[in-house]
Protein backbone atom coordinates (compact mmCIF):
# COMPACT_ATOMS: atom_id res chain seq x y z
CA UNK A 1 0.00 0.00 0.00
CA UNK A 2 1.05 3.27 -1.14
CA UNK A 3 0.27 6.83 0.64
CA UNK A 4 0.85 10.36 0.38
CA UNK A 5 2.04 12.32 3.49
CA UNK A 6 2.61 16.44 3.37
CA UNK A 7 5.42 17.81 4.78
CA UNK A 8 6.58 21.63 4.87
CA UNK A 9 8.99 22.93 2.20
CA UNK A 10 12.37 23.60 4.97
CA UNK A 11 11.34 19.77 6.43
CA UNK A 12 11.54 18.29 2.72
CA UNK A 13 14.58 20.60 2.11
CA UNK A 14 15.80 18.95 4.98
CA UNK A 15 15.15 15.68 3.95
CA UNK A 16 16.89 16.05 0.93
CA UNK A 17 20.15 17.03 2.18
CA UNK A 18 19.98 13.83 4.47
CA UNK A 19 19.58 11.32 0.76
CA UNK A 20 22.95 9.67 0.56
CA UNK A 21 22.25 9.78 -3.19
CA UNK A 22 20.25 12.19 -5.78
CA UNK A 23 18.01 9.04 -6.76
CA UNK A 24 16.96 7.81 -2.87
CA UNK A 25 13.61 7.84 -2.55
CA UNK A 26 12.15 9.35 0.47
CA UNK A 27 10.79 6.19 1.59
CA UNK A 28 14.60 5.18 1.29
CA UNK A 29 15.33 7.86 3.39
CA UNK A 30 12.67 7.71 5.87
CA UNK A 31 13.24 3.93 6.07
CA UNK A 32 16.92 4.18 6.99
CA UNK A 33 16.35 6.93 9.32
CA UNK A 34 13.71 4.73 11.18
CA UNK A 35 16.03 1.74 11.16
CA UNK A 36 18.50 3.19 12.51
CA UNK A 37 16.50 4.68 15.71
CA UNK A 38 17.12 2.75 18.75
CA UNK A 39 15.27 2.36 21.88
CA UNK A 40 17.98 4.68 23.94
CA UNK A 41 17.74 7.26 21.45
CA UNK A 42 14.10 7.13 22.30
CA UNK A 43 15.10 7.12 25.51
CA UNK A 44 17.21 10.25 25.08
CA UNK A 45 14.69 12.40 23.12
CA UNK A 46 11.88 11.42 25.68
CA UNK A 47 14.28 12.48 28.33
CA UNK A 48 15.00 16.27 26.17
CA UNK A 49 11.63 16.05 25.25
CA UNK A 50 11.15 16.57 29.59
CA UNK A 51 13.15 18.91 30.46
CA UNK A 52 12.36 21.41 27.24
CA UNK A 53 8.42 21.24 28.27
CA UNK A 54 9.48 22.10 32.06
CA UNK A 55 8.95 25.75 32.79
CA UNK A 56 10.79 25.64 35.92
CA UNK A 57 13.97 23.20 34.59
CA UNK A 58 13.92 25.72 31.42
CA UNK A 59 14.07 28.96 33.78
CA UNK A 60 16.96 27.59 35.87
CA UNK A 61 19.05 26.50 32.80
CA UNK A 62 18.76 30.16 32.13
CA UNK A 63 19.97 31.29 35.16
CA UNK A 64 22.61 29.18 35.24
CA UNK A 65 23.64 30.58 31.89
CA UNK A 66 23.25 34.13 32.79
CA UNK A 67 25.32 33.86 36.35
CA UNK A 68 28.38 31.65 34.42
CA UNK A 69 28.32 34.86 31.50
CA UNK A 70 28.77 37.21 34.84
CA UNK A 71 31.80 35.18 35.50
CA UNK A 72 29.79 33.58 38.79
CA UNK A 73 29.60 30.09 40.16
CA UNK A 74 32.69 27.86 40.63
CA UNK A 75 35.13 25.59 38.76
CA UNK A 76 34.75 22.01 38.93
CA UNK A 77 38.41 22.17 40.62
CA UNK A 78 36.41 24.10 43.41
CA UNK A 79 33.44 21.80 43.30
CA UNK A 80 35.64 18.82 43.45
CA UNK A 81 38.02 19.77 46.78
CA UNK A 82 34.64 21.01 48.87
CA UNK A 83 33.48 17.70 48.33
CA UNK A 84 37.05 16.46 48.79
CA UNK A 85 36.60 14.57 45.33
Amino acid sequence: MVTTIQVDENVKAMLDKLKVHHRESYNELLLRMAEGFSDADKESLVATLEVLSSPETMRNIAEGLEAYERGEGKTLKEVKKELRL
